[in-house]
């Protein structure tokens, strides 16, 4: 794999800002679309009008703004938050192990997620530590728990610690908690349909308090993973030759797993297990824009969110009244997608 195809900064700009104007259409339409349509015009009419200083009258009756402003738009910021994290964190493990084909599932948050979950789930039916559910910390611990196991498998192999040795310690830490998960689920099947209906993944949420929880966790960890996107093009030319110009690759992979991790579960946490958004989006990003990640880094933020903002269109609309888990549309949408890539990827990426 090479560093990437040299790209002007003119050209990175036009590409973000094409990025940027699909993202703003898709918000537009899931704004209006539903049981109740409401014109993309008067939704902007609307947010202009709640800009401070702007003021100006919302053309929304009382019934349409909150429809639009307390139902629909925190789903769609959830769903951008959420298609954004796991969109940068698949391009940080791709980056990282230098392996298009890595998702930020790899070294087991999905499955302690789920069995985190799956435990909440059945043990723990609607508990809470205050106003704050536990379904949620405990899919997010147990992302955490499962990434840790897998690193520390991973780094007391004598053999080396190296990006394999990683992800095959990621794999069997992953089967063995989705082994615990399945015992769990077969001695509780009463519980069998709620914990699947999490698996499959949702961005239902009562308001604003998912995303106010969410938006610390993916600002600071795509924050710290777009400050390393220039060491990720020094790292895709090899740990040897990375080494040479100054890079520490232990130290880089540390640091860029440890948040790409940690915003993953952070979203997992309130979403549930959304799956191919970190692999469909920054693979189709390198494909049609540049190698190198000071682009793809950017636009798959960005195109992330948008991808499962659209997938929530389809997944709330398609059956209406009735809803289609999302995981279900991102699989329908990107597997054969990601066949298509992968036979057209031969020979463009290692």
């Amino acid at each position: 794999m090479n560093a990437g195809r040299p790209t002007s900064t003119q050209t990175r700009w036009w590409w973000i800002a094409g990025a940027f104007g699909i993202t703003s259409i898709v918000v537009l339409v899931a704004a209006g679309v539903g049981a109740v349509e409401i014109a993309p015009r008067d939704i902007f009419a609307s947010a202009w009008s709640r800009i401070p200083l702007v003021g100006g009258d919302s053309p929304l009756n009382p019934r349409d703004d909150a429809i639009v402003w307390q139902i629909r738009m925190p789903r769609i910021a959830l769903g951008l938050l959420v298609g954004s994290m796991l969109s940068i964190a698949g391009t940080a493990y791709q980056g990282v192990f230098r392996n298009p084909l890595a998702d930020p599932y790899l070294l087991g948050a999905g499955a302690g997620a789920g069995l985190g979950a799956t435990i909440a789930i059945v043990y723990l039916p609607r508990a809470s530590i205050g106003f704050v559910d536990l379904l949620p910390i405990a899919a997010f611990v147990g992302a955490i728990v499962g990434v840790s196991l897998a690193y520390l498998l991973g780094y007391t192999v004598r053999s080396g610690r190296t990006s394999v040795t990683l992800i095959l310690a990621g794999v069997a830490i992953a089967a063995f908690l989705t082994a615990v998960q399945t015992f769990i689920q077969q001695r509780e099947t009463e519980s069998l349909r709620e914990v699947y209906g999490w698996i499959l993944g949702s961005l239902n949420t009562a308001g604003w308090s998912d995303v106010t929880l969410v938006a610390p966790y993916v600002l600071v960890c795509s924050g710290v993973i777009f400050g390393y996107r220039r060491l990720l093009d020094v790292l895709s030319v090899g740990e040897a030759e990375a080494a040479t110009l100054g890079v520490e690759p232990r130290k880089l992979r540390l640091v860029v797993i440890g948040f790409a991790t940690l915003g993953t579960a952070a979203v997992v946490a309130v979403s549930g297990l959304i799956g191919f958004v970190g692999i469909i989006i920054p693979h189709t990003v390198r494909l049609l824009t540049s190698t190198s990640y000071r682009v793809i880094v950017p636009l798959s933020f960005l195109l992330g969110g948008a991808f499962l903002v659209f997938a929530d269109i389809i997944a709330r609309t398609a059956q209406a009244p009735a809803e289609i888990p999302i995981g279900v549309v991102t699989a329908l949408i990107g597997a054969p997608f990601f066949a298509v890539v992968l036979r057209r990827s031969k020979g463009i990426v290692s």
